[in-house]
């Protein structure tokens, strides 16, 4: 393509993509499923089109997607539901590819379980950008949030090391369970290892947290640095982007500025809108690559084919949720801790049985996105004997099916769903855990302030401090009052007609200082650069309002 063609299809996507976006704010649609939609119309009109090129996928574009949402989560919500997002993103991705494997090994004609078991790899992984999305606009509970957002960090690790030794397997290695888990255990520690050593091999950097550009810089180069490093000593670059997000996520608190951690969040949301957007697109642009080559197969072949994998991604996921739930723990890995307790009230505790509706939304958040289609495109072409790969195109058509299906039909009803089942977060509870924070952190401010009253200081220093401690007080009053509004509260947060009007009556003056610089940058009398500051302190005002209850 022409660099003028390239730009004009860059230009276009980015128009679909938040025309998209603004769509689905309007409907109530998940974007995901729009672009995926838009993707496949496009694939059918004449002109260019864009096929996947699986190494651009796996190194260039999930590295910061994954990166970002591991700093999105939470490492102790995480490490509480560990044994649940273990068997979620480990023993589920293996079963889930098992099932396909023999299915195909059995009722697809001509087709071999190692060759079942790649395309059962490749599809076995759920991608939860959809899911969430959805999810947190609802108000899904914070349990299934860490849920569905910990399998999606952790399972595509598992999918392509699978789908690497399956495909050993069928090209002429042969398969040994041992050398497999061998493979895998290796992959993961090192994959482990690395990411440890790329969060804490940038420590030293932390000194550039008073310049919010190098911090942002060293920031979208993490990942990148995390899943090199990884794959150059062949271990699993997924599991090391993964794991240094996760813990400079969890680090960057105690030395990140307050300028770098907007700027950074701003940066990491933008990287994320683009790229999210881009991927499904890609989707949907895959249809005629996938359809090339299935002139040679019967079409009872491709129906048969397409039914043992659409059926297991749809239903393994449940079975082996309700398995896990109410088997023995003897014999199965259990996904609860001890019944009772609710990690959603204690992340410290033993997090509570998952109840039937759970399990239900946990089931429909399985979509299925650009990893599982990245992962069979690499899928060799020939054999190590330079015989065709077996059954190659059919497993790229119900790998595309697979994503199709799922990304479209559960990602269009995964809301709908959630809001049939009434299966939503105490937004209330939630509320008064903020202002019970809030408060405790300008308790934390009057106590700093009595320390400093009794250090030896002048009049001014008096006054600075008596100013600050009356304004301190003011915000903790303010916080006991809604405290208390919150007490007896459940499900929604109860809103005053005082705290709206306060609300609106703010924006209202910020809008009017506005317009007061503006008038005075375009009379001359303040210059371009003093109003850029200006705004960008009443823009920080600004952004310290709510947008939604809290």
């Amino acid at each position: 393509m022409h660099a003028e063609t390239v730009l004009l299809l860059v230009l276009a996507a980015v128009a679909v993509i938040v025309a998209a976006r603004w769509l689905a704010g309007r409907t109530g649609l998940p974007a995901a499923a729009l672009l995926t939609v838009a993707g496949l119309v496009y694939a059918l009109l004449p002109g260019p089109n864009l096929e996947l090129d699986p190494e651009i996928v796996l190194t260039v574009l999930l590295p910061p997607l994954l990166y970002s949402a591991a700093l999105d989560s939470s490492l102790i919500a995480i490490r509480a539901n560990m044994r649940t997002v273990v068997s979620l993103s480990v023993l589920l991705v293996v079963v889930t590819a098992l099932a396909i494997g023999v299915g195909f090994a059995l009722w697809v004609p001509g087709a071999t379980l190692a060759a079942g078991i790649a395309l059962g790899a490749a599809v076995a992984p759920p991608d939860p950008v959809a899911a969430l999305a959805v999810g947190r606009r609802v108000g899904l509970p914070p349990r299934l949030v860490t849920l569905i957002q910990g399998e999606g960090l952790l399972n595509d690790a598992t999918a392509l090391t699978l789908l690497s030794v399956a495909v050993a397997a069928a090209v002429g290695d042969g398969f040994s369970t041992w050398s497999a888990l061998g493979q895998f255990a290796v992959s993961a520690a090192g994959g482990v290892a690395a990411g440890l050593a790329i969060a804490y091999g940038i420590r030293p950097l932390r000194r550039l947290r008073r310049d919010p550009l190098s911090s942002n810089a060293v920031s979208l180069a993490t990942p990148f640095l995390a899943y090199l490093l990884a794959e150059s000593v062949h271990v699993s670059g997924v599991l090391a982007v993964v794991v240094s997000g996760l813990v400079i996520g969890h680090n960057s608190p105690y030395w990140q500025s307050g300028a770098t951690r907007l700027q950074t969040d701003a940066v990491w949301r933008l990287v994320d809108f683009l790229l999210e957007g881009v991927v499904f697109l890609l989707i949907g642009q895959q249809l005629p690559a996938v359809i090339r080559g299935l002139g040679q197969y019967a079409p009872s072949t491709v129906v048969v084919a397409s039914l043992i994998t659409v059926g297991a991604v749809l239903l393994v996921r449940p079975a082996w949720l309700w398995l896990t739930e109410h088997a023995p723990q003897a014999l199965h890995v259990r996904l609860s801790g001890s019944p009772g307790a609710d990690e959603d009230d204690d992340p410290s505790t033993p997090p509570r049985q998952l109840s039937g509706r759970e399990i239900t939304v946990l089931s429909w958040a399985g979509t299925r996105g650009v990893i599982s289609l990245a992962a069979v495109f690499t899928i060799p072409v020939t054999t190590d004997t330079g015989a065709p790969f077996p059954d190659r195109d059919l497993l790229l058509f119900c790998a595309f099916l697979a994503v199709l299906v799922t990304l479209v039909g559960q990602g269009a009803t995964f809301a709908p769903l959630v809001r049939r089942l009434g299966l939503r977060a105490d937004a209330a509870d939630a509320a008064r855990l903020r202002n019970q924070a809030r408060m405790a952190a300008v308790e934390a401010g009057l106590v700093r302030l009595d320390e400093l009253q009794a250090e030896q200081h002048d009049h001014v220093d008096d006054a600075a401090i008596e100013a600050i401690r009356a304004a301190l007080r003011t915000r903790h009053d303010r916080y006991a009052r809604r405290l208390e509004v919150l007490t007896d509260a459940e499900g929604e947060v109860p809103m005053s007609p005082q705290y709206e009007a306060a609300l609106r009556i703010r924006r209202s003056v910020i809008d009017a200082e506005r317009e007061a610089l503006l008038r005075w940058r375009d009379l001359g009398r303040l210059p371009d650069e003093g109003l850029r500051t200006l705004e960008r302190e009443l823009d920080h005002q600004e952004h310290l309002l709510p947008s939604r209850p809290l």
